[in-house]
């Protein structure tokens, strides 16, 4: 990316992101030209080219954008501070929806941009998540005790199946044409709870 583009003004520069964020928001990669960006930020195409050398940048930057936008919301609400595993991810979840009504748009894009399956793209896409995930993964996992939960179980590959189903009910909405934000609301609260009677050993539930 041009250096040059954190030299707009703070609106100008919000303009251009909002623009991307909206028609990747609504097509795939592929079939998301710059040119319709450039026409949404409403600067000429070579314009846009000047701040960012071409699509993959621009997407890239717009999904670095998005994740630090989220973490600093997570932060700010005190999810990571959460020692109870089911508490920080109804914590994480209300941050996603809040987000989801306040910037719809940065929204679908990250769900998207997740399962996004363009080569040019995917790699780097799952690539970064995968650090993100390892990470918040690791110190969650350290939190837990073994004797909370059924016996054997094992709770890296129940971490992991808790998180692909909660992103999988994003898409599945995505996917539906419905962004309604209540309704996936009442559906992530049901999957916790099945969760929360299907992992904690018996007697355990009362603590939560």
């Amino acid at each position: 990316m041009n250096p040059k583009f954190y030299f707009l003004p703070q609106e100008k520069q919000q303009t251009i992101l909002n623009a991307g964020f909206h028609v990747f928001s609504r097509n795939s990669y592929r079939k998301s030209p710059m040119s319709e960006i450039a026409d949404a930020a409403g600067i000429s195409k070579s314009l846009l080219f000047h701040y960012f050398h071409n699509k993959k940048e621009l997407y890239l930057f717009l999904w670095d954008t998005c994740a630090k936008i989220t973490v600093e919301e997570m932060e700010r609400s005190g999810t990571y501070e959460q020692t109870d595993l089911f508490g920080s991810m109804e914590y994480g979840m209300q941050v996603k929806l809040s987000l989801m009504r306040r910037y719809p748009d940065i929204g679908v894009f990250a769900v998207r941009a997740f399962y996004e399956k363009d080569p040019e793209v995917s790699s780097d896409i799952q690539r970064s998540m995968g650090r993100y995930l390892a990470v918040h993964a690791e110190k969650k996992l350290q939190k837990l005790d073994h004797e909370d939960f059924i016996p054997g179980i094992d709770l890296q590959m129940m971490y992991k199946e808790m998180y692909w189903a909660s992103e999988g009910c994003l898409w599945e909405y995505i996917q539906r044409g419905s962004m309604d934000t209540d309704a996936m609301e009442k559906d992530f609260h049901e999957l916790v709870d099945f969760w929360k009677k299907v992992y904690i050993r018996k007697g355990q539930g009362d603590k939560r």
